[in-house]
């Protein structure tokens, strides 16, 4: 028997994922746009760009919606929509040059086996299958924190929602390593991270920070959604540039 499913966003029957709101994803990531001005981890105090970001759309609206809905309740109905989004702003990311390695990062043990696959992986999984050429490693791995990382987690349940940027750095610092055998995959390749959404950059810096330890050229990130300061201007006329050029 057929289990009836309702759009995510709008409530309409019998698709995950309604004609009209997934026509909305595809609007509010029409025009993927540079985000790390939003993200003060990847800026330095001068307002110098530590690491490029581009993102897919703002998140919001149906966009953030559709991807609540596919990482909380499994809905992978919504993957095709997503992945076509987050692989536009990888060819934004990279048009300026080729051989790009996609490294995403990962999820942690205990989100993987409360949802049952990592979200991140998935939808680059897909996004990959419009991305001819492209080249995905799974080097970064999680680790468990210990001495003063367990004292910084300490009375912190769930992920950092709410936390703030100085509080974000300190929780995921030292949280990510690239293993001894995959330091070779890496090693003086140029990498773009991808994650699914960028909020104060904490993330993806210390993602960063791991694979420049494994000795590679981390270039840039890519994400499917970033979060805006409230003040922040709309990103309808932000620059699309992508990573700097390879030297």
């Amino acid at each position: 028997m057929a289990i009836p499913v309702d759009c995510v966003c709008c409530g309409a029957e019998d698709r995950a994922l309604c004609a009209a709101c997934s026509s909305r994803i595809r609007h509010l990531t029409r025009q993927p746009f540079r985000a790390e001005g939003g993200a003060p981890a990847l800026m330095d105090v001068a307002g110098t760009i530590l690491l490029p970001v581009v993102a897919a759309g703002v998140y919001r609206e149906e966009l953030a919606q559709g991807l609540l809905s596919f990482k909380r309740h499994g809905q992978h109905q919504l993957s095709e929509s997503l992945a076509r989004a987050l692989a536009a702003a990888v060819r934004a990311a990279t048009a300026d040059g080729d051989g790009f390695l996609l490294v995403p990062v990962p999820t942690s043990t205990a989100a993987y086996v409360n949802r049952g696959f990592s979200p991140v992986h998935l939808l680059l999984k897909e996004a990959a299958g419009h991305l001819p050429g492209v080249v995905v490693v799974d080097v970064l791995r999680k680790v468990r924190p210990t001495g003063a990382q367990r004292l910084a987690w300490s009375g912190r349940r769930g992920g950092q929602k709410g936390l703030g940027r100085g509080a974000r750095s300190q929780r995921v610092r030292g949280s990510m390593r690239v293993g001894f055998r995959s330091r070779p995959v890496v090693a003086g390749r140029s990498c773009i991270i991808v994650d699914d959404v960028l909020t104060t950059g904490a993330t993806i810096g210390e993602a960063a920070r791991a694979l420049h330890q494994a000795g590679a050229r981390v270039r840039g990130a890519v994400v499917l959604a970033a979060t805006r300061p409230p003040d922040a201007a709309e990103p309808a006329g932000a620059s699309r540039a992508g990573p700097p050029k390879q030297p």
